[in-house]
Order: C-alpha cells, then sequence, then structure tokens
C-alpha cells in the first residue's frame, strides 16, 4: 500500500510542473476590438465591428505552441455605424443572427512564424457552417500590471475568409458590372487579456 501511495505522490510531483506552466487569460471585452473589412460596390471598403465577444486563451509559458485559444461572438452585436445596414446584415440575408446567434473560433494548433509571431489554425463557425482558418497573431505582448492589480497581455491578429465558404452569398449586380458586396472579408483582432487569479 505504501508503494503505492508513493507512486501516486510521484506521479502527481511530475504533474505539478506541467500544470505551473499554464495560464489562463481571460478575453477584455472592453478594451478589444473584433472588426472586418468588405469591399462596397467595387470602389470602396465598409468596416465593421462586434460589440460582445469573449474568449479565454490558456497560454502555456513553456512552450506557446501547445497554448489554446477559444473564442464566441454575438452576430447580432455586429456595428457599422449605419442602424439600417446593421439591422440587414442581422438578417437571413446575412448573418441570420436570430438562428445563429454566435460564431466561435476555437483554435487546434499554433505554430512560430518569426520573431513575435505565430500562425494559429482553427476551425471557424459561421453561420452554421465550420471551416478551418489560419490566424496571423502578433504577441503576446510583454505582461504589465494594472492599477488594480491585475496582469494584463495582448495580441493582434488577422485572417481572411470568403464569407461564400459559409453560407453568406447574398449579393446584388450593379448596373456599371460587378457587384453591390465583396466576397472576400478581411478580419482583425485587437485583444487585451486579463490573467485569471
Amino acid at each position: 500500500m505504501k508503494k503505492i501511495f508513493a507512486s501516486i505522490a510521484a506521479i502527481a510531483a511530475l504533474a505539478l510542473p506541467v500544470i505551473a506552466s499554464a495560464s489562463t487569460w481571460n478575453i477584455d471585452p472592453d478594451h478589444s476590438n473584433i472588426g472586418f473589412k468588405v469591399r462596397h460596390l467595387m470602389v470602396s471598403n465598409v468596416k465593421g465591428s462586434f460589440e460582445k465577444h469573449r474568449g479565454v486563451l490558456e497560454l502555456n509559458d513553456k512552450d506557446i505552441t501547445k497554448s489554446k485559444v477559444s473564442v464566441t461572438i454575438d452576430t447580432a452585436s455586429v456595428n457599422t455605424n449605419v442602424a439600417k445596414r446593421d439591422e440587414h446584415l442581422r438578417s437571413a440575408d446575412f448573418f441570420d443572427a436570430a438562428k445563429y446567434p454566435t460564431m466561435t473560433f476555437t483554435s487546434k494548433k499554433v505554430a512560430k512564424a518569426g520573431k513575435g509571431k505565430l500562425k494559429v489554425t482553427g476551425d471557424l463557425t459561421l453561420h452554421g457552417v465550420t471551416r478551418e482558418v489560419v490566424l496571423n497573431v502578433e504577441g503576446p505582448a510583454k505582461e504589465s500590471k494594472d492599477p488594480w492589480g491585475n496582469l494584463r497581455s495582448g495580441v493582434v491578429g488577422s485572417t481572411k475568409i470568403n464569407r461564400k465558404d459559409f453560407g453568406l452569398v447574398y449579393n446584388a449586380a450593379l448596373e456599371t458590372g460587378g457587384v453591390a458586396v465583396g466576397e472576400d472579408v478581411d478580419i482583425t483582432l485587437e485583444i487585451e487579456m486579463i490573467k485569471a487569479k
């Protein structure tokens, strides 16, 4: 019996460094931005963002490639600063927020891509469709303590998707040729995180 307890204790001791090497960081939605940009009428870009989102980063301090991230975005919180356009984006023509209230990103792989840069591969689920996307990430930034004693860090990320890959196929042909809304969507993430205590 003593040998069994000794073995359990030894296994626990070996596991402790693994546990200690990981830290949990929660996205601070008040100081983060998840934005997008899409071509409009073939002549300019329309920008927007999502006002409500949440997420967690499980950061492996010893090997960043073993880190994990998950993010949930409320589609109804889309904001392009034009109420009528936002209402259209929430409709079945685009996000269909009533049927698909959230979009999610869950990482599957993290790879180094140069000094301070990462490639984060994961599943993006949008409009009921899941596809693999790759985020180009800078960070995490060096930890900083805020006036309330919280440790903060941040990352900046970007990717590009084709909205038709996710079933967002609405468009209107222009009299002069082309379409009203571009297919490619540039996505940017400016994320500030707070370390869980």
